[in-house]
């Protein structure tokens, strides 16, 4: 199956070394990846590996709304449970009023019936990530009533409002992602106590990849199932086995064969998802260093606390100390006195 449908024939390593040499331009930014992704790419171009279709370049690739519409609404769907279809994509950042720029999204898009999806993959595990996706969503919002309302002028209704799906594709969770194990999709939506009924506009769902890569086998051979295996598998003998129990998934899988014929294409790809790696890298470590000092800071102002504690302590001790030096002075003087008569 790998040399008739995904492939005519694979190159070798000196063949893709001799191929990137006619391109000095290529070959300088292959000389310049570290020995990982180095051979991360000779994987894919020699018929080892897959597309690391999680990375941003590669993901938007595959899913562009423009391009393969049908793909994206074909995911969207099985993630948030209702049929979706992509209308268009959205500029991916905006401003406000006053000219601060708003957050800028992985893949903005809007369905036919007007309501919004954004998706985001994140490969590492961020902090606050419920606070996180509330400002995605909440932005969505902005964005759309902003638009709607400038559309419409007067006229504008609130019910013209439509939903905004936030859908965040986590490569590597940690805290609360993990007390639920058997658990790899989480849809969530705003609900009130006392059982009121509104349809609120914004919903959620949240992606766990390293808990769905946990359980070996998968019974439902359904289309979601069948999504998150793809974004998940890397080896072209798992590709193969996939695309026997989803025979759907071939037409991508051929699309991704087809880049080998262009590894300077390829490596192009690979130096800008570098390239955005090493940002979100250096962001990931800032915010980690910040997480590091407000975590000191905390137990700096505990200690100063504790220090302000015992000094009250100490105050208190000293003040009882003279109480009874002087008490001490008074039963002296008394005895003085009685010598004294």
């Amino acid at each position: 199956m790998k040399n008739e449908l995904l492939s005519s024939r694979f190159l070798c390593d000196e063949e893709v070394i001799t191929y990137l040499k006619n391109d000095a331009g290529a070959y300088h930014e292959f000389l310049v990846m570290n020995d990982e992704w180095k051979r991360r790419f000779m994987d894919f171009c020699t018929g080892k590996k897959t597309l690391p279709i999680l990375y941003d370049v590669f993901f938007k690739r595959i899913f562009h709304p423009d391009i393969h519409p049908e793909r994206l609404s074909s995911l969207i769907s099985s993630l948030i449970g209702e049929e979706v279809r992509v209308k268009k994509i959205l500029p991916l950042e905006d401003y406000y009023m006053d000219g601060a720029r708003m957050m800028v999204m992985d893949i903005l898009v809007e369905a036919q019936d007007g309501s919004l999806a954004n998706v985001e993959v994140q490969k590492n595990p961020y902090h606050f990530p419920g606070e996180r996706i509330s400002c995605y969503s909440s932005d969505m919002v902005l964005r759309q009533y902003s638009r709607i309302r400038g559309e419409k002028g007067k006229d504008f209704l609130y019910k013209d409002l439509r939903k905004v799906y936030t859908i965040v594709i986590y490569e590597k969770t940690e805290g609360c992602f993990h007390k639920i194990p058997e658990c790899y999709v989480h849809r969530g939506k705003v609900k009130f106590d006392t059982g009121l009924e509104l349809e609120l506009l914004q919903e959620y769902c949240l992606i766990a990849l390293d808990v769905f890569r946990k359980i070996s086998y998968h019974k439902e051979k359904d289309i979601l199932t069948g999504w998150l295996s793809f974004l998940t598998t890397e080896s072209m003998e798992d590709a193969e086995n996939l695309i026997a129990d989803y025979p759907w998934l071939l037409e991508i899988y051929q699309e991704i064969a087809s880049y080998r014929e262009r590894p300077e294409e390829v490596l192009t790809m690979f130096s800008r998802m570098l390239h955005e790696l090493d940002r979100n890298t250096m962001q990931y470590m800032i915010d980690e260093q910040k997480k590091e000092l407000e975590e000191r800071d905390k137990e700096l102002e505990e200690r100063d606390k504790q220090i302000e504690e015992r000094d009250k302590q100490i105050e208190e001790r000293d003040k009882q100390v003279e109480e009874l030096l002087q008490e001490v002075d008074r039963l002296k003087k008394q005895l003085e006195e009685k010598s004294a008569k």
